[in-house]
C-alpha cells in the first residue's frame, strides 16, 4: 500500500490537489509563470517517486526471481 501511495498518490496530490494553490501564485520562476514551473517540476518528481518505489520495493523482488526462462 505504501508503494501505491508513493508512486501514484503523492504525484496525484502534488499535481491535482495542489494545483489551485499553485495557480493562485502570480510570481515567476526562471522567467516562466509559477503554475508552469509547478507542472513541469512534477514531471521530474513523478519519475523520482517511481524510481524510489522501484528501489525500495521492487528491486529486491527482481533479484529473487530466476533469470533466463
Amino acid at each position: 500500500m505504501l508503494k501505491v501511495l508513493i508512486g501514484l498518490g503523492l504525484p496525484f496530490i502534488g499535481v491535482v490537489g495542489l494545483l489551485p494553490w499553485a495557480a493562485s501564485n502570480d510570481f515567476y520562476v526562471l522567467g516562466i509563470p509559477f503554475i508552469y514551473a509547478w507542472i513541469f517540476g512534477w514531471f521530474v518528481l513523478t519519475s523520482v517517486c517511481l524510481q524510489l518505489c522501484w528501489i525500495l520495493f521492487d528491486k529486491k523482488a527482481e533479484r529473487r526471481e530466476p533469470r533466463g526462462a
